[in-house]
């Protein structure tokens, strides 16, 4: 596995959630969609590699000191809509506790089948347990999370609060910056559509998601905020999938971010998983900070500076965000020391085990494997 050099306080930056600083943080996040509904085991929990035991592998990249597992979520849209059931919106579970230990979520995992998951873990040094503070969040039909931090969010607060209208400031239930971003990006999208409608066209989601990256990046600008900000939202309708690999940086990599496409997401061996890919179409997509499997080809890094869109029919469509940090050349380097330090990067290559498809390789462009819309 990665191993990440605990650093000095002194000589981490400073970049969290809203009232807390801590460092070398492991957060991972994995986005879902499939054409057809897939079992949440063979996702997480069932994978060698699964996010759940990424979260708990993360207490080996540190060299010393004690680490709290600081909640879990998973969000998943339900196969069939029960109108007696109340709001058609996506079904969360929740909880501070580790989730590799989590008997509840074992039991969900098994049980449960969904075309459209997200899932978020988060293990940190320090940082205040609350389920009010645990990702994903909703709002109607849509759920949010972030991988990632706002830089000096205490400074950018208030302002941010100022632009939000009555119904989005209540919006947020914790104090983390990530969720006050949901709100942001809410206050965005209510001024292209109804944020409430079941479905909202892919094209809405992205502006809206733009919008909201180039306003958070306008008021840590505005502020001079002393380190990046890491911006690796998600968003979803249950139709279609939104989700940014972002810095506010021209030299720094963004927290990192790797896609997986194929016709099934299939277990071989024992925890061990690989995509088949049985013709051209996907029939499911896999997002995630941190590779699932050990098979190199399977996986492909998202560059920093994009926007990735998952469409209805299950189209994979980057979006490069062009602005101050975004970088033309495709030959420019990156440092990835910032996000590295912070635990939101993940820098060491799969190593390939036996097994089918189990082929090194070098990662192929994202260009080749995606439309790249210009």
């Amino acid at each position: 596995s990665s191993h990440i050099r605990r650093l000095p306080r002194d000589l981490v930056p400073s970049c969290g959630d809203s009232d807390v600083t801590s460092y070398a943080r492991n957060y991972r996040l994995l986005v879902v969609k499939a054409e057809q509904p897939i079992q949440l085991a063979q996702l997480l929990t069932k994978p060698a590699h699964s996010i759940i035991n990424q979260a708990s592998d993360s207490r080996l990249r540190l060299d010393a000191g004690s680490i709290n597992a600081d909640g879990f979520g998973v969000g998943w849209y339900p196969t069939e809509r029960d109108d007696d059931a109340g709001s058609p919106g996506p079904c969360v579970f929740r909880s501070i506790t580790p989730a590799w230990s989590n008997a509840n979520l074992h039991r969900l995992a098994d049980k449960i089948k969904s075309p459209l998951v997200f899932a978020h873990v988060r293990a940190s040094t320090t940082g205040a347990l609350s389920e009010e503070n645990t990702h994903p969040w909703t709002y109607g039909n849509l759920i949010w999370m972030h991988n990632g931090c706002i830089s000096d969010f205490s400074r950018i607060k208030r302002r941010l609060q100022a632009e939000l209208s009555d119904a989005y400031f209540a919006v947020p239930q914790g104090n983390t910056d990530s969720e006050w971003a949901f709100a942001c990006f809410l206050e965005q999208l209510s001024r292209l559509t109804d944020p409430l409608q079941p479905t909202i066209p892919h094209a809405i989601l992205r502006e809206a998601m733009l919008n909201t990256v180039q306003l958070l990046t306008k008021y840590t600008n505005d502020v001079g905020a002393s380190d990046p900000s890491l911006l690796n939202f998600c968003v979803s309708d249950g139709s279609s999938v939104v989700a940014t690999r972002y810095i506010t940086s021209a030299t720094e990599e963004a927290a990192s971010l790797f896609f997986s496409t194929g016709s099934t997401f299939e277990e071989y061996a024992p925890g061990s998983f690989k995509m088949n890919k049985a013709d051209k179409r996907e029939r499911i997509i896999l997002i995630a900070s941190e590779p699932l499997t050990f098979e190199r080809a399977d996986w492909v890094e998202i560059p920093s500076q994009s926007c990735i869109v998952i469409t209805p029919r299950n189209n994979l469509l980057r979006f490069p965000i062009r602005n101050e940090f975004f970088q033309a050349s495709v030959t420019s380097h990156r440092r990835d020391e910032f996000a590295r330090a912070k635990g939101y990067r993940w820098t060491t290559a799969p190593v390939s085990i036996p097994g089918p498809n189990a082929v090194p390789q070098s990662t192929a462009s994202v260009a080749t494997q995606v439309v790249e819309a210009l």
